[in-house]
């Protein structure tokens, strides 16, 4: 046997009451579901308010707004005050400020025409002259050049 259970809808309107819980739940952060259920309506019945009344979706967007001023101010006085994440987080999330990821090293070596002019008179004045290189490649590995003057003093040692 079927029993008849009563059902009586309940009335939505936006009442201050309402509109309040609504703003505060926005102003923590709270989105959608759930800051349905912490106004105290069923999340249904949040999505019929908007539909109905405008101002219920304002009191959120309201609420959104002054939680957002409230925490910029916090983390604004912070970087103010010498804390140097909330500067980053400022600088990140504000401004849109990225770290390098790679760091690029570029060295360019200048040749000094007559720094190497001078080296090579030094040379020829101290008879300083490499060996000579092979006239051709060779297959198996050459011993390695060295400076005449210098093997010559190298031996007159020993």
């Amino acid at each position: 046997m079927f029993k008849s259970l009563p059902f009586e809808p309940r009335e939505i309107k936006a009442t201050e009451s309402r509109l309040q819980a609504i703003y505060d739940a926005a102003a923590l952060g709270l989105k959608g579901d759930s800051l349905a259920l912490a106004a105290g309506m069923l999340p249904t019945e949040y999505r019929r308010l908007c539909q109905m009344d405008p101002m219920a979706e304002m009191a959120e967007a309201k609420g959104r707004a002054d939680g957002e001023v409230e925490a910029a101010v916090q983390l604004r006085e912070a970087a103010r005050n010498g804390d140097s994440k909330a500067a980053l987080a400022i600088l990140q999330h504000v401004h849109g400020w990225v770290a390098k990821q790679q760091v690029q090293v570029d060295v360019t070596q200048q040749i000094s025409v007559i720094a190497a002019l001078q080296e090579a008179e030094s040379r020829v004045i101290n008879g300083r002259v490499l060996s000579p290189a092979p006239a051709a490649l060779a297959h198996q590995p050459t011993a390695a050049l060295k400076y005449e003057q210098e093997v010559s003093a190298y031996a007159a040692t020993e």
